[in-house]
Order: structure tokens, then C-alpha cells, then sequence
């Protein structure tokens, strides 16, 4: 279908069904007007006579397991109803264009730069390049697009949006040269790879799986080559819950080594031991080594690889208390894992520039405006700077967001929907 007549067809109501499918009844109005602007936007930029097809691959939320997959730990995740869009052409060319709403066009000719450049600067372009190489190193086809995305997964926002930019180029190099037959698990496998190999970023592999599946996914990264991926049937906003992300708006620069930090120092302690991973480490022997451990190691890597062993534990109970349909049970652990992310893992602030703490002030303000609810919240994602996490009563919800907008700016606080679909053909 060419672009115009796709544009068309969405307004007329035609793909109502499917993006109600995705992103709820009530939010039709807007995805509609949403897609049929992306593609008025393609058709400007590209031609309006292309054949265009839409795709959109969801942002993520981590529900519990902070840091932890990188060491082959646990995590609970979702998919959320914030993603990133793409209209997208096939070309015979072997030149991928992609203008990404607010941002210069990327240009990549992947016969020219297949191989990561000596000098990683951390460009999209890099995670374009790197997700053909994977696509080629697996022996899956490839070839040229130009595609127009636009996406309200905010950069900085703890949600993701590099994994789900990485996704989407799988995605559409999946069923643009692929028929579709590269599943979401093997696309998510080949961002992480892009983004370790040609973005220079250590990332485990946690983000790309949850903005890939979609739902609420327990996965357990013990082999990271073949993670065991268990889908939860729990449906937060049927229990009377909204997860609501506040994005307090911190500054990002300079926070590489923080996030670097926290798998090279639980790596360290795994080496100790002549491991490769903490998950490979008995803690018992964790514990009776700490007197050596301080010298060869240092505090901080000793309480991070504790925070590790207590968090892989306390995601065992949340999938549990999840499937039993326990929500005491699971925000009890909800409120463990921030005291533990605060105290041992310590990423909720940076020691480079401490009077910056937009998370400890948020988590207090939640601690204020919730108490005596049933509630949750902790620092969300890598931390360090950006966004927390709460699961906030529907009658609370207003409340919840006035007064954090009263203290980071309007919008900060987003009110989300899990989403039951993560990267898809639209």
C-alpha cells in the first residue's frame, strides 16, 4: 500500500482493531492521528507513491531485578503503552536512511561500515550498522530502507528508548527482508549485541528482551545466550493500579562510568572466586571471605555483589506473588529492592556531583504522598540520574501526579498501561 492511501486507511478507521489491540480502546483518537501524521511525514521526506509498511516496538519498564541481569540474574519487566513508530520502504539499495522525528537524518551504508569504528561514539548510526552486522553474522538477509520514526519513549527516561530504537530496526529488517521469521528473542539478542559491540555500551541484555516480547516477562539470564522467558498473567490496571514513572529531569552527562561501575564491580567480586559472573558465587562463601574481599575489591563492589544475591532472591518472590495474584507480598519486595538499590547497589545518585539528587527527592516525596496506602516505589532502570517507579492506587493517582509535577515540572510524572504486545508489524 503506498503511503498515501495508508495515511488514508488509518484515518478512515481501518487499523482500529489493531492498535486497539496494542494500546487499549481509549487511546484509539490519538494513535490514529499519531500514525497517519508518521506517515504524512514519511511521504514529505521519502515519496508519497512508496509502499509503506508501520511498526511499532514498545518501551519497557523493569518491575524487579535492578542490576542484576548483567550478572545473570532475574528480572520481572514490561512492555509499556509508551513506544517508538516507524514507516518504513524497502530500497535495492544497500543504504539504510532513517530520520528520526527531532533529530538529523542517519545515513548508513552498511557495505562501508560493517565492522565497529575504532573510535565508538556512541551515534545511532553505530546501533544501525551494528544490527545489520548481526543480522548478517546470523545468516539472515538484509538489505536497504529509508523509514521515518517518531517515538514518546523520552530519551533519559529510564524506559529504554535505546533498546526499543535497536528493536525497531530488527523488527523491520525482519519483515521487510525476512518474512518476519527473525522472532522477537533473536531480535533483541542482535541489539544487545549493537549495543555492546558497535555503541561501546556494557548493557546485559535485559531492556531489548522486555521491549521485544511484551506483557509482563520473568527472565532468568542464568545462560544469556538462552534465557528462560516465563510470561505472567497479571493486569496491574484491572487491580486498581497505575505504574507511574517520574522523570525528575536529571542530567545524564558524564554518567558512563556510573553505569560502567556496577557490572565491572560485581565482576570483580565474581573473579575473586575465579568466576566469571556473581550468579556462579555461593554467598555463604561470599560472606566468610569479606575480610580479604575489602582489601582485594573494596566496600562498595562487597555491598553491590550482596545486593545482587538478596535481589535475585526477592525476584523468585515478586514472579510468585505476581502468578498468586499477592500484591502486599509483591510491593513488600518492591520497597526492599529501593532500600537495597539505595544502600548497597548505591544508584540512585552520583558521587561525582551529590547535590543533584533528583531520585532521593522524588522517592521521599513518594514516601509522603503515599503513606498509608497500599502502594510501591523504588529508583527505576540504571539509576544514577533520571526516573522513579510506583504502582500508585487509581484514586491516588491524580495526587500522586500534582505533586510531582509540582516538583520536577509539568508532565513529569507519567501514567502508564502495560502493554500485551511488544515489537510488532503494525
Amino acid at each position: 500500500m503506498t503511503a498515501i492511501a495508508l495515511k488514508q486507511s488509518i484515518l478512515a478507521g481501518e487499523l482500529d482493531a489493531r492498535l486497539a489491540a496494542v494500546y487499549g480502546e481509549d487511546a484509539l483518537p490519538y494513535q490514529r492521528a499519531r500514525y497517519a501524521d508518521a506517515v504524512g511525514q514519511f511521504a514529505t521526506v521519502y515519496g508519497k507513491d512508496r509502499d509503506a509498511f508501520l511498526f511499532s516496538v514498545a518501551g519497557r519498564s523493569e518491575l524487579s531485578g535492578n542490576h542484576t541481569d548483567h550478572n545473570h540474574g532475574c528480572v520481572i519487566a514490561a512492555s509499556i503503552d509508551l513506544d517508538i513508530i516507524a514507516v518504513a520502504s524497502p530500497t535495492d539499495t544497500h543504504v539504510i536512511r532513517l530520520l528520526s522525528e527531532g533529530f538529523e537524518e542517519d545515513v548508513v551504508d552498511f557495505d562501508a561500515f560493517c565492522k565497529p569504528r575504532e573510535q565508538i561514539l556512541g551515534h545511532s548510526d553505530e546501533l544501525i550498522a551494528g544490527m545489520v552486522a548481526g543480522f548478517i553474522k546470523e545468516g539472515y538477509s538484509v538489505g536497504g530502507f529509508d523509514a521515518y520514526t517518531t517515538s514518546n519513549v523520552l530519551k533519559g527516561s529510564g524506559l529504554s528508548s535505546s533498546a526499543a530504537f535497536e528493536d525497531m530496526i530488527g523488527t523491520i529488517l525482519s519483515h521487510l527482508y525476512n518474512e518476519g521469521r527473525v522472532d522477537n528473542v533473536t531480535v533483541a539478542k542482535l541489539a544487545q549485541y549493537a549495543e555492546n559491540t558497535f555503541f561501546g555500551k556494557p548493557c546485559g541484555l535485559m531492556d531489548q528482551l522486555a521491549c521485544a516480547v511484551g506483557g509482563v516477562v520473568a527472565i532468568d539470564f542464568a545462560d544469556p545466550a538462552n534465557p528462560v522467558i516465563d510470561q505472567i498473567d497479571f493486569d496491574f490496571t484491572k487491580a486498581g493500579y497505575r505504574l507511574c514513572i517520574v522523570n525528575t529531569g536529571g542530567n545524564h552527562a558524564d554518567l558512563t562510568d556510573d553505569y560502567a561501575s556496577v557490572p565491572k564491580e560485581m565482576k570483580a567480586v565474581a573473579a575473586y572466586f575465579g568466576k566469571s559472573c556473581l550468579r556462579e558465587v555461593n554467598e555463604d562463601e561470599l560472606i566468610a571471605s569479606i575480610p580479604s574481599l575489602r582489601d582485594a575489591v573494596g566496600d562498595r563492589a562487597i555491598l553491590r555483589a550482596l545486593h545482587f544475591m538478596e535481589e535475585n532472591r526477592r525476584v523468585s518472590l515478586q514472579k510468585k506473588a505476581l502468578s498468586d495474584g499477592d500484591l502486599d507480598a509483591f510491593f513488600a519486595r518492591v520497597l526492599e529492592s529501593g532500600r537495597s538499590s539505595f544502600c548497597y547497589l548505591q544508584n540512585v545518585y552520583t558521587n561525582k556531583n551529590v547535590s543533584e539528587q533528583g531520585l532521593s527527592l522524588a522517592l521521599c516525596l513518594a514516601e509522603n504522598v503515599l503513606r498509608g496506602t497500599k502502594s510501591a516505589y523504588r529508583v527505576h532502570g540504571g539509576g544514577f540520574a533520571g526516573t522513579i517507579q510506583a504502582f500508585v492506587p487509581e484514586e491516588q493517582v491524580e495526587g500522586f501526579r500534582a505533586a510531582m509535577d509540582g516538583a520536577f515540572g509539568a508532565g513529569r510524572c507519567m501514567v502508564l498501561r502495560i502493554r500485551p504486545i511488544g515489537a510488532a508489524k503494525i
